[in-house]
């Protein structure tokens, strides 16, 4: 089986920065594993993705020596064996709260004896021979905390055999904390999770998203699995400031902003 070369860094301690893909074009997907990232996220919590698509995007990643991993819409156990079987080596599981969730989610991650995971995978050949004797190993299992009750409970759950490391949801913890995103109070409990990684030998990771929530701090405290924007805010960002160049010359049409549904 292929090396999950993602994985296989942030093991060595060495930092792993991927992209997300949320617009469901096989196109985008490409255009971003060309982009050098170690990883790419298919966004199936929050993206605009379909299985056949989903399907493509992993192997789209692939073929070009990027690790293909996704979140999941849910920590349900046949949406992530789905998932799986259809050739992510790298999951993200959102709002896991508890102990009990996150050996949930190992439990449909990993094969017998380490998991509970079932013997299909209709759609791996790509990542080469020995799939089910080295599946357990190359998958990289993260969970999202992001929530309060999450927070709470950090220790307990990434002391769970079986988790990779902890993508942090630095938004949702916020909203969830009923504090200030980007406040020292958010700070510190973000500090806190990854703090927790390190005493429970787990890998600490966050979703970033350049200027607003930069990845230059968390990546000096020690996060190691690092998404750092998705295509849609790269398009968006891209198109505004051409605008903003082009100001000096001409007048934006503000009629092609809808008014109204």
């Amino acid at each position: 089986m292929k090396k999950n070369n993602a994985k296989a860094k942030m093991l060595r301690g060495e930092l792993a920065i991927g992209g997300e893909v949320n617009l469901g074009s096989l196109l985008s997907t490409e255009n971003v594993a060309d982009m050098g990232f170690d990883f790419i996220s298919v966004d199936n919590q929050h993206g605009s993705w379909n299985e056949l698509t989903t399907m493509q995007a992993f192997r789209n990643s692939a073929l070009y020596g990027v690790t293909p991993m996704t979140r999941v819409r849910t920590n349900e156990y046949s949406t992530i064996g789905r998932m799986l079987d259809m050739g992510a080596l790298g999951l993200i599981i959102p709002m896991v709260e508890t102990s009990e969730q996150a050996q949930a989610a190992v439990d449909a991650t990993r094969y017998p004896p380490e998991g509970k995971r079932s013997g299909g995978n209709f759609a791996t050949s790509f990542h080469g021979e020995n799939y089910f004797e080295e599946a357990n190993d190359e998958i990289f299992l993260s969970i999202q905390i992001e929530t309060a009750l999450g927070l709470n409970n950090a220790k307990e759950i990434m002391s769970t055999k079986g988790i990779d490391g902890c993508w942090i949801g630095p938004f949702d913890l916020a909203e969830s904390l009923g504090i200030p995103f980007n406040s020292p109070e958010h700070f510190d409990a973000i500090e806190h999770i990854i703090n927790v990684c390190k005493e429970t030998n787990k890998i600490p990771g966050i979703s970033c998203g350049p200027p607003n929530f930069s990845t230059d701090q968390w990546i000096e405290k020690g996060c190691l699995f690092v998404t750092a924007g998705n295509d849609q805010m790269w398009m968006i960002d891209g198109a505004k400031n051409t605008i903003k160049e082009l100001q000096r010359y001409w007048q934006p049409n503000n009629s092609a902003t809808p008014k109204s549904y």
